[in-house]
């Protein structure tokens, strides 16, 4: 039995919205000696988890209250969401709540889920690329209807998500290397340059490498 002060294992607080999908996802964690539950508090003491796991089959503003209320707990690390099918919450909102990671229930398998539990241990977060372009878009929106119409940005400054890929384009690196250093899908990045390049005013990711090396952006 591993010793509960023991940081290689990874504490797991698991919430499933049916029981079928608790015991499939807790079968996972009984399954590797990394993994453990969180288990229940003796007496006064109160348990950490490293990562929480919430399973629903849809996302709205209601598992985001949820969210809230186990984070207000102190206790429940990042979040994991397994999501069965539909999103419906504000993408932004639910990684200030907390989320770290979302898999869908159809590529939910064990490998994926030990493999996202340990990494959100190391510090790490992964979202599927569907939702990292509506959240990259969210941001862009926020860069440009929020922050520079109230003089907080210009439009001649990087994101950092933006300076990431001019610095790889300058080390040599193509799109797809660039995704798949920066865990985004191609479609992303190219969407990401394109938008840049057009702020920025620049004729193609050559120029917008040196204009940002010369601006002293990268």
């Amino acid at each position: 039995m591993q010793a509960r002060g023991d940081r290689s294992v990874v504490r797991v607080a698991l919430h499933a919205c049916d029981h079928i999908t608790y015991t499939g996802l807790a079968g996972y964690l009984e399954e590797d000696s990394r993994l453990s539950p969180a288990g229940t508090p003796e007496g006064d003491e109160q348990i950490r988890a490293d990562v929480t796991v919430l399973a629903a089959e849809t996302v709205t503003a209601e598992t985001l209250r949820v969210l809230r209320g186990l984070a207000a707990q102190g206790t429940t690390g990042p979040f994991l969401l397994i999501v069965g099918s539909r999103w419906k919450a504000d993408i932004a909102l639910a990684v200030e709540c907390g989320v770290r990671a979302v898999l869908w229930r159809r590529d939910t398998t064990r490998e994926a889920f030990t493999r996202t539990l340990l990494d959100l241990r190391e510090g790490a977060g992964a979202l599927p690329p569907d939702l990292q372009g509506r959240l990259l878009d969210q941001v862009q929106r926020t860069y440009r209807d929020v922050l520079i119409p109230q003089e907080l940005a210009t439009e001649r400054q990087l994101t950092m998500r933006e300076a990431d890929i001019l610095r790889l384009i300058s080390e040599g690196c193509d799109l797809a290397e660039i995704a798949e250093k920066l865990a985004y899908s191609e479609r992303t990045v190219k969407n990401i340059l394109y938008r840049m390049m057009g702020r920025l005013e620049v004729r193609n990711r050559a120029h917008a490498v040196s204009y940002a090396i010369r601006s002293g952006l990268i």
